[in-house]
């Protein structure tokens, strides 16, 4: 049960989580016709990536860099939410569907 435990604190417990939700993501985006599904797993990728950077900071450098990259993340993502949030608005407004196969249809 220590072995487990120290193998989830470490390095690779982190990088488990940041490969689970990035895979999550992934499939989440692929799989999904509706632009608020893609919209979540592009943040879960995004949320993976600012793991593995503080995981790397924290146990590779020991520097602050990975904290800094994640909360440049964390303001990208919350920019693009915004901007895609407003997309799908009018998107929904206009088409009255949040399909994101119907977002071509925005060039009216």
């Amino acid at each position: 049960m220590v072995n487990l435990l120290n193998w989830a604190t470490g390095l690779h417990g982190y990088l488990f989580i940041g490969a689970v939700l990035f895979v999550l993501g992934t499939i989440s985006i692929v799989s999904r016709k509706n632009a608020i599904g893609i919209l979540l797993g592009i943040e879960l990728v995004l949320n993976a990536a600012g793991i593995n950077f503080v995981a790397f900071s924290k146990f590779r450098t020991g520097s602050i860099d990975g904290q800094v990259v994640a909360l440049f993340i964390i303001l990208i993502a919350a920019a693009e939410a915004a901007v895609a949030l407003a997309i799908i608005l009018r998107l929904y407004r206009l088409r009255e569907t949040i399909d994101a196969g119907e977002a071509n249809l925005m060039r009216n």
